[in-house]
């Protein structure tokens, strides 16, 4: 610790005008003197300290596509080039997931029974109720791994003592974590959703640089013509999250992200810190030429694709992808 932190606030001078010159140059000093954070904070220099965390390696904001790019997973900033394993819940699926070739593995987290009684949070998606797995049995064996992992939750009671088994392995955890929860309730939504300012709160209580994973409850129906995302909707959600400092992806469902693109557009681009998860339902019905639309309307960057076979690898092949099996 700086020794001056104990009289005085340290001086912080920023005599860079690039900002990744400036974040360099701060990283290094807020190594040496915690103080000077204290410092840049008062003065409040928002646009150099934003991402800070991200940029320090192995931080739960940091981007995924720099955290694989720099551990040679993936060849560019593409969303496209990340592979998921979706429901990882049970131990069967753990140790098929752990060696595939997914980068990140996606998983549903609720406490056993009905919830009414407190017990140790386990892996499962409703309408189960039990598992043969708990979240600290899980999270022991990704450990093992240099996976991403995203949680996901349908109840606000399992969220609190997930983040205490949680924080217990943060240390180890050194890899994109993304915690999740369908906060506000979507196109044709017919499922109850968690309330959003507790979400929020328990979750950032814990890990304040922690990636948010927020969306919308959603329904398709294969019989009638289903709306998209609504202006309402988008701008609700961006109420919600303009005013938190971590990374925040909408996972938003492939069947209606294509009329809904200029929500989503308008969206993305109230802030860098924003991006894209596509999702499939198992029995949605959406093409290939969807799938493209999305990927010629939007920055590269900001969407990740966390959809199903087979539609998963004509993508791929579509975009010049190479997939492996």
């Amino acid at each position: 610790m700086c020794k001056s932190c104990e009289v005085e606030p340290c001086e912080l001078s920023l005599p860079y005008t690039k900002l990744e010159t400036a974040k360099s140059y701060f990283i290094s000093q807020y190594i040496l003197s915690p103080c000077l954070l204290k410092k840049f904070l008062l003065h409040k220099k928002q646009s150099i300290l934003f991402n800070l965390n991200a940029v320090i390696l192995g931080s739960w904001s940091e981007n995924i596509l720099e955290y694989f790019l720099r551990n040679n997973q993936i060849t560019t900033e593409d969303g496209a080039q990340i592979t998921w394993y979706h429901a990882a819940n049970h131990k069967a699926q753990v140790k098929a997931a752990l060696k595939s070739t997914a980068h990140m593995i996606e998983a549903d987290v609720l406490l056993p029974g009905d919830g009414s009684e407190p017990g140790q949070p386990i892996m499962a998606h409703p309408p189960e109720t039990d598992s043969d797995n708990t979240l600290q049995e899980w999270l022991a064996e990704v450990m093992k791994s240099n996976k991403g992992i995203k949680l996901d939750f349908k109840s606000l009671a399992a969220v609190e003592p997930s983040m205490m088994l949680l924080e217990n392995v943060k240390r180890h955890l050194k890899r994109p974590v993304w915690i999740n929860a369908d906060i506000l309730p979507g196109p044709n939504a017919n499922s109850r959703v968690v309330d959003a300012k507790s979400f929020i709160e328990t979750v950032t209580s814990f890990f304040p640089d922690v990636t948010l994973s927020l969306g919308w409850t959603t329904g398709w129906h294969p019989e009638k013509v289903n709306e998209g995302y609504s202006w309402t909707m988008v701008k609700e959600m961006e109420y919600i999250c303009n005013e938190l400092n971590q990374p925040v992806t909408f996972p938003v469902r492939a069947a209606l992200v294509r009329q809904s693109c200029s929500q989503l557009h308008w969206l993305l681009k109230k802030s860098n810190r924003y991006s894209l998860t596509i999702w499939t339902g198992k029995n949605d019905n959406y093409s290939l030429e969807d799938l493209l639309c999305i990927r010629d309307h939007f920055d590269k960057k900001q969407v990740f694709y966390d959809i199903l076979e087979p539609q998963n690898q004509e993508f791929k092949r579509a975009v010049g992808i190479e997939v492996n099996l």
